[in-house]
Order: C-alpha cells, then structure tokens, then sequence
C-alpha cells in the first residue's frame, strides 16, 4: 500500500536524473548565450581596437619612395588605413587618406585627368589638396604632413 508521502518525494534514482539534465540544460544554455554574445563583443569592440591602433601611428617612413616619378602614387598603409602619396608632375608631394567619406571605399588616383576617383559611387577629390569636388562625398579626404629626405619620405598626421 502507498502513502501519500511516497507520491510526493521522488526516488533517489529520479531525482538524480533530474538533477543531471538540469546541469546540462545550463551548461547548453551558456554555451549558446557565449556563441551567441561573442560576435556581438567583436562588432562592438572593433572600432575601439581600430581607434587606438591608429592613434598609436602618428608617422610613417616609406623607404626610397623619393625615387617615385613625377606624376605618379604610391598607396601605403597609415596604421590601419590606406593611404596614398602623390609625387606631382611639378615637384610637390601630398600625403592623403584613400578612403573615400562617403562610404568608406578605397579612392584611386588618375593622373590622366588628375584626379582622385572613387568607384564605388562616382566620387571625385582634387589630388592637391583632397577637397571633394564631385559626386556624393560629405568631406574631404584625411590629409597629412609630408617631408622629404635623403633615406625616406616620412608622412605624418597633420
């Protein structure tokens, strides 16, 4: 005959078992909530890591890039963006960002008809001074500091 109370308490065997699946059903929920949470920390931690990674750039040597033809663009990086350095065809050297302000694509230098061109949307820059002077970019492009010496070209933040 069964009591009342054997109904109620469960037997060591059940409650065993319970207590096995509750430990993996917490065990397979943080594991889903970290798989989960990890790209979330990665797209928000991003622009923070690429922040100070280019802060911590404030000059860039380019070795034998005073060898560079009249009229012509090398493309280097400048911490984590690219960038460009124009030699023009009367002496000067200008330093610029390529990323276009728009929407961030890479811009182009065309020495044909002397301008800096972004394919993605049609944008243009002056190579001078990389003022936006066509198509849909709000504002120029970054600008540095260029100086020219015997070993190196050295561009540095403005």
């Amino acid at each position: 005959m069964s009591t009342v109370t054997d109904k109620i308490v469960p037997e060591p065997d059940e409650q065993a078992g319970r207590r096995g699946f509750l430990a993996a059903a917490i065990t397979a929920g943080a594991a889903y909530a970290a798989a989960l949470a990890y790209p979330v920390y990665r797209y928000l931690a991003s622009p923070i890591e690429q922040s100070a990674a280019m802060s911590a750039v404030t000059e860039v040597a380019l070795k034998d890039a005073q060898k560079l033809s009249p009229g012509s663009v090398l493309m280097f990086k400048f911490g984590t963006q690219p960038a460009m350095l124009i030699h023009h065809k009367d002496g000067q050297w200008v330093g610029l960002g390529a990323v276009c302000s728009h929407l961030g694509c890479t811009v182009q230098y065309q020495p044909g008809p002397n301008r800096i061109h972004c394919y993605c949307h049609g944008g243009e820059y002056d190579p001078q001074t990389g003022a936006n002077i066509g198509g849909p970019p709000p504002r120029p492009l970054k600008k540095y500091v260029v100086k020219v010496t015997d070993e190196a070209v050295v561009v540095s933040r403005a």
